[in-house]
């Protein structure tokens, strides 16, 4: 049985959106649109379990 819900659950969890928290005029988006990032989700895969859990770094 899980019991009673003590806690609101929303304060569990946290939205963060980047577009709410850089300007528009900001340098940082200048950058962006020149920068092409694609490959690093790649090349870090290793690194990740496809699980969710720890998983030891390649050699």
């Amino acid at each position: 049985m899980m019991g009673e819900r003590t806690v609101m659950q929303e304060a569990l969890f946290y939205s963060f959106r980047i577009e709410d928290h850089v300007p528009a005029d900001h340098l940082l988006r200048s950058i962006d649109r020149f920068v092409d990032l694609d490959g690093i989700r790649e090349h870090l895969k290793p690194f990740y379990s496809t699980m969710g859990g720890p998983r030891s770094i390649p050699n």
